[in-house]
């Protein structure tokens, strides 16, 4: 057998253990983040709660596809290059759900974490808790608008 041959055959083995290993490791890497990503909507327990406020139990399937969908379609636009040319009527919704989507997770970690009763308690206003949350609604409203309309819409 030819050196040269052999040579491609090294190549080819290495090629395909190169392979393997990119495969193993993307495939651990995904369960990590996965097993992470439950872990924390099982600890912010933020369906059973969302369920709880809509009063929806009975939708606990659409709920379970609702997440398993973002999450494939999340993981469909990180690996692959997708750009979109909609128009303003499609796209405003979508930032609003998005938008929904943050909010309600941060909500969820402030009512886990119980931050709102201990920040009433600290800066004295513990009887208008409804008053900080929608301050701190409305701050957070403004200072979105404020930096789109300063810094990105130029």
């Amino acid at each position: 057998m030819p050196s040269s041959m052999k040579t491609r055959q090294i190549g080819s083995a290495m090629a395909i253990v190169h392979n393997v290993w990119l495969a193993v490791s993307g495939l651990a890497g995904g369960l990590a983040v996965g097993a992470g990503f439950v872990a924390f909507i099982t600890v912010l327990g933020l369906l059973p709660r969302l369920m709880q406020l809509t009063k929806t139990n009975h939708m606990i399937r659409w709920y379970e596809w609702a997440v398993i969908t973002g999450v494939l379609t999340g993981t469909f636009f990180s690996l692959f290059t997708v750009t979109f040319s909609a128009h303003s009527s499609i796209l405003i919704p979508a930032g609003f759900a998005s938008g929904m989507f943050i909010g309600m997770l941060a909500a969820a970690l402030t009512e886990v974490l119980n931050v709102f009763p201990i920040l009433a308690k600290r800066i004295g206003v513990h009887g208008r808790i409804i008053a900080l949350m929608m301050a701190i609604a409305l701050g957070k409203v403004a200072g979105s608008l404020f930096h789109w309309l300063y810094f990105v819409y130029k």
